[in-house]
Formats: structure tokens, C-alpha cells, sequence
């Protein structure tokens, strides 16, 4: 059977290098805050730093986006052919304590772009749960196919509702490697890392997950589903369209072997204890109490028995909506998309927290929607049954929570 796991050659950064300045939080948070990437280039300053190989989103709409994609890939190369890797091939066993003194397990792997989609309906093995936003790739997919590196901030998940992989592994630490043990910046918590070098039988216990009884027993049908994308999608999907464009221009064992058909990525067990789905919520511009009042109407026509809170200015508004998260999340992204078509002038930003979403409100005069949450013992249940949920539908943490860039992989 051919795997959907591939064993990586992993880069990480030497003892020398500065890991705090290092490794930093994904490019698709604080969106809305250029104070905070502000204040990690500060930080960073000349020091070798995964800052300097990605495109933070906040500045996705500069006038420099080009000399700042090239910046980038010079980078890339510069870090590449400087003395500042070393290379494992191998998993990586992470031990990540968040800012709330939670402890987060996860696995570093590669996986095949041959068995991800992201499309609604898909037979693919890995699976989107949120709805990409095609908008969003261009820029990612202009810096990737330039780059010779990568390094993920995708969280994967898996459903192993016994624990039996990732806890185990971690149950032996002692035993490992240390491959990294630091603080992160900008109160992202600390980080141990521990290599694993026989990954056979983590591959194989994976794998396991497929097997049609257990699937039939979690979801009621054997449709096979391995990893659910639970951060990172839209980087995934950069590598899916990259990966396709390039495997035209490959033939015979080039297809199998080349590097950019395989991406890296943090798999996470769904029932990691520390793992709280929580809900990103929506900062809207360019409206006002007009927008609120539509919202209000148009979800009341719904028939729902529960209600999200709304700000705007100094006023508090309730919407009434569906108890079912999932689709009161839907009703409340399709009627803001349907608004949108006629009031062009409105835009939504993605805000994870309820005192970041007050703050940027409060600062720029948006809206803000509290949205609701998500339960996450129903995702991959939803993703079987139903296909992809809305964008942005829900979050693994909160914004300090998400994976810091660290781990890289050549993909040339």
C-alpha cells in the first residue's frame, strides 16, 4: 500500500542559532495588528529568522509586495548556503507548552499532496474542513514557487481516539533525542522538540486509522478519511497548486521522488486534552447599523434559538441563530457574502480573541461579530457527512497558540 506518509529530511536550526529570534508565529495571525509583526522585527533585527522567509498577511496588501516575495526567496537561499542548518531525516516529537501552561503534543511529518484536497466534495484522504479562499493563494503560490524552502505552520489532525500514537511516543521521551528546547517570542509559551529515527512503526500505527471497522465505528460509514487540516489550509493548498504545475513537467520515478510533492506539517491528535477549538470571529469594515440591523432581520428569518453578540461603536446588538454552531457559523458567512455583493465597499478580516477583536474594532470602527464555537468532537464526523465548513469556521487556540515556524525542508 503506498503510504501517504513519506519520512522527511528535515533542517533545523543549529545550537548557535538563536532559536527564540528564530522561530516565529504563523504569517496568517494578527492580521489586523502590524504593532505586533512590528515589534518581532524589532526582536528579530540582523538575526537569522523564519521571519525573513514568510509573508506575514498583514502586509499581503503593500505596494512592495514583489521586492518583499524576492526578499524572501534571497533568503531562503542565503540561509540554504550559510552554516546555519543541520539535517535529520526523521519525525520530530513536539512538546509544545502554550501561554496557559497547556502542554500540546505533535508530530513533525511530510505527507503526499497526492492525497489532499480542498475542494468541497472530495474522496482524498486528507481533507479540507474549512472552504479555501482561492483569493488568498496567488501570493503565497508567487513566494513557494520561488522558494527552496519550506517551513510549516500546518496543523494536521487525526482522529485516534484511544491515543495510542502520538502519546505513546511521547510516554518514552526519555529515551529520544533532544532535538530543541527554548522559549518561543511574543508570549507563544516554550518548545522541546525530540527526534524520532525509527518511523515505520509510527507510519504503520497511522495507517491503522484507515482500517474500515474502526471507520464504520467513529462515523457510521467506511469512507476513508486519515488527517483532517486544521491550520494552515490555505498554505496547503499553495503546495497542492505549486505541486500540480510542477508534476507536468516530470516523468517516470521524477514524479514519485521530486521534493515538492510532499509538504511538511505538525500532525495533532484531535483529542489532545489540550487542544480547545475556539472561535474566530469577524471584523467587518466599510459598514455600519444598516449592515447590523439586515444581519439582525435576515438571521431572525432562520428560526434560530441561540445568539451571537455584536458591537458597534458603543452599542451592543444581539443575532439570533442556530444552537447548531456549525450552522450558525454558515447562516452568518453566507448572509455577510450575500451583503457583500452589493456593498462593495465592505470588508472582513479574521480576528482570533474577543479583546483583539474590540481592540481592532474600537480602533478602525468595525463591527464586531462574536462568533460561536465550534465543537470539535464533531469535525471530522461534519467533513465525512457534509464536506468543508465555511472559511475561518473555528481555531485550534488562541492567536499565541499557533504553531511558530521552525522546522524546514528542502523543496527544490
Amino acid at each position: 500500500m503506498k503510504s501517504t506518509i513519506t519520512i522527511p529530511k528535515i533542517l533545523l536550526p543549529k545550537a548557535d542559532v538563536d532559536k527564540s529570534k528564530w522561530s516565529v508565529i504563523a504569517c496568517d495571525q494578527f492580521t489586523s495588528q502590524p504593532s505586533y509583526w512590528e515589534q518581532v522585527d524589532k526582536l528579530v533585527a540582523q538575526a537569522p529568522s523564519t521571519l525573513r522567509i514568510i509573508f506575514p498577511e498583514v502586509y499581503l496588501e503593500g505596494e512592495n509586495k514583489r521586492e518583499r516575495i524576492k526578499a524572501i526567496n534571497d533568503n531562503m537561499h542565503k540561509y540554504l548556503h550559510s552554516d546555519i542548518f543541520e539535517e535529520f531525516e526523521g519525525f520530530i516529537l513536539v512538546e509544545r507548552t502554550t501561554p496557559d501552561n497547556q502542554k500540546r503534543l505533535g508530530l513533525v511529518i511530510a505527507i503526499d499532496l497526492e492525497d489532499y484536497e480542498y475542494t468541497e466534495q472530495n474522496n482524498a484522504l486528507i481533507k479540507a474542513t474549512e472552504k479555501t479562499v482561492v483569493e488568498r493563494l496567488p501570493a503565497r503560490i508567487e513566494v513557494r514557487k520561488g522558494a527552496c524552502l519550506e517551513s510549516p505552520h500546518i496543523m494536521m489532525l487525526m482522529d485516534d481516539k484511544k491515543d495510542k500514537i502520538i502519546e505513546a511516543l511521547y510516554a518514552r521521551r526519555n529515551e529520544l533525542e533532544l532535538a530543541y528546547d527554548f522559549n518561543l517570542n511574543m508570549g507563544g509559551g516554550s518548545i522541546k522538540g525530540y527526534k524520532i529515527k525509527n518511523c515505520k512503526p509510527v507510519i504503520d500505527a497511522i495507517h491503522n486509522l484507515l482500517d474500515s471497522e474502526t471507520l464504520v465505528e467513529k462515523y457510521g460509514s467506511d469512507k476513508p478519511i486519515l488527517f483532517a487540516v486544521g491550520d494552515g489550509n490555505h498554505s496547503l493548498a499553495t503546495a497542492k497548486e505549486c505541486w500540480n504545475n510542477i508534476k507536468k513537467t516530470l516523468s517516470g520515478d521524477a514524479i514519485y521522488s521530486h521534493p515538492a510533492r510532499y509538504a511538511l506539517c505538525e500532525l495533532v491528535n484531535l483529542h489532545d486534552e489540550s487542544l480547545k477549538f475556539e472561535p474566530i470571529h469577524r471584523a467587518v469594515f466599510g459598514v455600519g447599523e444598516e449592515f447590523v440591523e439586515y444581519m439582525g432581520i435576515e438571521l431572525a428569518k432562520l428560526g434560530g434559538n441561540s445568539d451571537v453578540k455584536v458591537v458597534y461603536g458603543d452599542k451592543e446588538y444581539s443575532w439570533r441563530v442556530s444552537a447548531n454552531a456549525s450552522d450558525a457559523i454558515a447562516d452568518i458567512q453566507h448572509l455577510m457574502d450575500e451583503y457583500n455583493k452589493t456593498h462593495k465597499e465592505m470588508v472582513i478580516d479574521y480576528i482570533h480573541g474577543d479583546e483583539h477583536l474590540l481592540s481592532v474594532a474600537k480602533e478602525k470602527n468595525a463591527v464586531a461579530v462574536f462568533m460561536p464555537c465550534l465543537e470539535k468532537d464533531g469535525l471530522f464526523d461534519y467533513v465525512v457527512r457534509r464536506g468543508v465548513l465555511p472559511r475561518k469556521s473555528f481555531s485550534m487556540g488562541h492567536a499565541e497558540d499557533k504553531r511558530y515556524y521552525l522546522e524546514c525542508r528542502v523543496i527544490l
